[in-house]
């Protein structure tokens, strides 16, 4: 299939860039993401195994952070074994409608990821600012509404942007990405119809950058609030729950920036493919490790989950002896 199809309005399968022509180099890359793509399972998992196995983590801030795990499980999912699978059998293409539902349900879980991080910022403010109305506001059913918001959103949002992105003709089918992603799609389109999309973004940034505002200044104020504080433990016990959300936020909000922030070029460049490796994969990876590194009550969970898990086994292996 040619690069460039004149006078077509749509394309069967496109072509996604390679890491490397070289066999030796792209079973490299197989295994690579392989390895990370299970540290990401395996670390997610494992947050979601605690907060369900332990009862003393079924709070609000345990419930948000079992919903950011398997947005992170979704969003890896959605396009790290199409990468893999495509080095390990030496292959670039991807299906028109296996691209579509790519960028669909990525979105849907990154767009979730942000919306999410937003509500556990606000979270944080109410258990640090107004801890005696904590249990009353942050009761099951607002929280189960707020998480239900969020899933939703990213769902609408996921819909805007894949729908809008999929609805122009396509003069090109080769991506210069290792997936589905939304501006080198907009790239190959060979009509001025994807300034609908171009708006769309637009409108997320717009969103986006409200969230962000409000995150900060939700954060001035949690500072402020806790600066007050008298007793230098509560002083830092308050910051060290602040502190995993603040680094996981950092981490997706500056990623993502040094990701999309870069114009998508016309030909490949070794920097946007290892920016974008580094948005799609870092945040996932390091989530559950920044929340289990500084979480006394994570460890503990952890902790007893493995003796649980160890402990029969035990009792399985004297059984069939």
């Amino acid at each position: 299939m040619s690069k460039r199809m004149d006078n077509q309005s749509s394309v069967s399968e496109f072509l996604l860039l390679e890491f490397s022509a070289v066999r030796e180099l792209q079973i490299l890359h197989f295994f690579l993401f392989l390895v990370l793509y299970l540290a990401i399972l395996a670390g997610n998992l494992l947050i979601i195994s605690a907060v369900a196995f332990d009862k003393h983590l079924h709070t609000p801030m345990y419930f948000f952070l079992t919903n950011l795990a398997m947005q992170d499980l979704g969003s890896v999912s959605a396009i790290i074994p199409k990468s893999m699978a495509n080095s390990f059998i030496s292959a670039r293409h991807i299906s028109y409608s296996g691209c579509i539902v790519q960028v669909f349900f990525f979105v849907f879980f990154v767009g979730s990821d942000f919306f999410l991080l937003t509500v556990m910022a606000y979270d944080r403010y109410v258990a640090i600012c107004n801890p005696l109305r904590y249990e009353m506001v942050m009761n099951r059913k607002a929280c189960t509404q707020m998480v239900a918001s969020v899933w939703i959103t990213g769902l609408l949002y996921s819909v805007l942007h894949t729908g809008g992105t999929f609805a122009v003709p396509f003069c090109s089918n080769i991506i210069n990405q290792f997936y589905c992603e939304i501006p080198h799609l907009l790239q190959l389109s060979c009509s001025n119809s994807y300034l609908a999309e171009v708006g769309a973004l637009v409108f997320s940034a717009i969103i986006e950058l409200g969230c962000f505002i409000f995150i900060i200044l939700t954060y001035v104020l949690i500072f402020t609030a806790v600066l007050r504080m008298p007793s230098v433990q509560g002083r830092q016990k308050a910051f060290s729950t602040c502190l995993p959300h603040l680094i996981v936020f950092s981490t997706f909000i500056f990623t993502g920036w040094f990701a999309y922030l870069r114009p998508p070029s016309d030909t490949p460049s070794d920097l946007d493919l290892a920016l974008t490796v580094i948005y799609t994969l870092i945040p996932p990876m390091m989530n559950p490790v920044i929340y289990s590194m500084r979480n006394k009550e994570i460890k503990v969970a952890l902790a007893k989950l493995f003796a649980c898990i160890c402990s029969s086994k035990s009792i399985s292996f004297t059984l069939c002896m």
